[in-house]
């Protein structure tokens, strides 16, 4: 063991002598920081195989592997496939909420590692890591993007490369809470771009893009298209949490 090693655990003593590890979500006293008791744990709908190779919404059954669904095929999106640690509802929400409005970055480390996990396949085969941009005055306002956090999370985990200056979002749009499909669509359209100095960093490269929750797909889809305009090979989408009923937004 080496000594940045052992000086990072005597570090990690001393935290949780002062602080104890706690439940992120119902504060239960733990032995692990950044973590959930098994009570909460349990209560978290974990998204695994079977599952939509294009959307990665869950089968009922084992289809095969590659098997697209009936959603992909009748409307396909601008992405190659999409994957999430576990379904939005009302068990995985406070996590969300707890990184995205009260910055509590052990809600992303946790959320990072599940991700990780569910998708492994993404990252063993991506060259490059994105995360989802605010527009600098959203950024300015809330001061954290979520979706940078755990894309450098996982870039620590998998050793892939990490670039938040590629995707730009060049237009600053109201919140997607409350619109439907079709108005999100409207809404994010023509609102992201690759700096056209980073453009040489896209061509031809199989592109991770990060997110927190996948709902409808459309701003996830407007970034897919501004990536694959400027020459993405293959665009794979990894997020937190997947709607699994996108009519009934509740996010």
């Amino acid at each position: 063991m080496d000594l940045a090693h052992i000086q990072a655990r005597l570090w990690r003593g001393v935290v949780d002598f002062i602080t104890p590890p706690r439940c992120l979500m119902c504060r239960a006293p733990l032995r692990e920081p950044s973590s959930l008791c098994a009570g909460c744990w349990a209560k978290l709908q974990q998204i695994d195989e079977p599952l939509c190779d294009v959307l990665g919404t869950p089968f009922a059954y084992d289809q095969g592997d590659g098997v697209v669904s009936a959603a992909a095929l009748a409307n396909p999106p601008p992405w190659d496939r999409a994957r999430a640690a576990v379904a939005y509802d009302d068990a995985s929400r406070p996590l969300v909420h707890a990184l995205k409005f009260h910055d509590t970055p052990e809600a992303g480390l946790l959320m990072a590692r599940m991700m990780a996990r569910a998708g492994r396949r993404l990252l063993a085969e991506t060259g490059l890591i994105v995360p989802v941009p605010l527009h600098r005055r959203r950024l300015w306002t809330r001061r954290f993007n979520q979706s940078a956090y755990l894309a450098l999370r996982l870039s620590e985990q998998a050793g892939k490369p990490f670039r938040g200056d590629i995707l730009l979002r060049v237009k600053a749009t109201p919140p997607q809470v409350g619109l439907d499909s079709k108005a999100r669509q409207k809404n994010v359209k023509g609102a992201f771009a690759v700096a056209q100095a980073r453009r040489a960093l896209v061509d031809g490269k199989k592109i991770l893009l990060v997110d927190d929750v996948l709902t409808t797909g459309a701003t996830v889809g407007a970034c897919a298209r501004a990536l694959r305009e400027a020459g993405a090979a293959q665009i794979d989408v990894l997020t937190f949490a997947l709607v699994l009923a996108p009519l009934r937004l509740h996010i």
